[in-house]
């Protein structure tokens, strides 16, 4: 069985989660915003064995734990091709956002792609590329349940204002990759709660079925 603990780290308040077997205790991290110290303390508690932190996007407030993880834990990281230049620029952004200073992110381990498996246990996840928010966003699916970073939140969507942001290309990834999934599946998001395919695709008030950008008829 498959456990997902949430902790939500840093000033902007990103959601990183630490998935694991329940049985096997082999894991992974799903985002590393900030706040070592409290993302190690689930991995320790629960006696988990991370094999890799997955990123579903390179924006500064979803990464600025990575080097210590990475030290803390020996895994790599991983993100998608598309976000390499985003991730470059976390120290700047960072700056920009929040005046603060942050050292340069480590180098990606490897790279992520559409389709892709990712194995804990017995179970699998299925990396899905849905740009938008970013140009390498990605989600992934598990059997039941989906990180979306930030493409999808609880009753919003993600702003396409900031450098590689395109709003077409997140209203596609959002109607034609995450609302083709269960209404029942559990949406995990990059801030905030918790919430459902079916209740996004029903009350979002941006892309449900009488959000004001349109996306009617599901």
């Amino acid at each position: 069985m498959l456990m997902v603990k949430c902790v939500a780290v840093g000033r902007l308040f990103s959601n990183s989660y630490v998935i694991f077997d329940s049985e096997s205790k082999e894991g992974i991290i799903i985002d590393a915003g900030d706040e070592a110290e409290k993302i190690f303390s689930i991995v320790k508690n629960h006696g988990v064995a991370v094999k890799g932190i997955f990123l579903t996007h390179g924006h500064f407030d979803h990464v600025l734990a990575l080097k210590d993880l990475e030290e803390k834990l020996g895994c790599g990281f991983y993100i998608h091709k598309e976000d390499e230049r985003i991730l470059s620029s976390a120290p700047s952004d960072a700056k920009i956002f929040l005046g603060i200073d942050v050292p340069p992110p480590p180098k990606p381990d490897g790279w992520l792609q559409d389709g892709q498996t990712i194995t804990i246990g017995r179970s699998a996840a299925k990396v899905i590329h849905t740009p938008g928010h970013t140009p390498g966003s990605v989600c992934f699916v598990f059997d039941g349940f989906v990180f979306t970073g930030d493409l999808l939140f609880a009753g919003s969507i993600g702003r396409t204002d900031m450098p590689g942001g395109d709003l077409n290309s997140l209203l596609s990834s959002i109607k034609n990759k995450l609302f083709k999934l269960p209404d029942d599946y559990l949406v995990y998001p990059g801030h905030g709660p918790s919430t459902m395919i079916g209740v996004e695709k029903s009350m979002n008030p941006f892309v449900g079925k009488d959000g004001v950008l349109g996306f009617r008829g599901f």
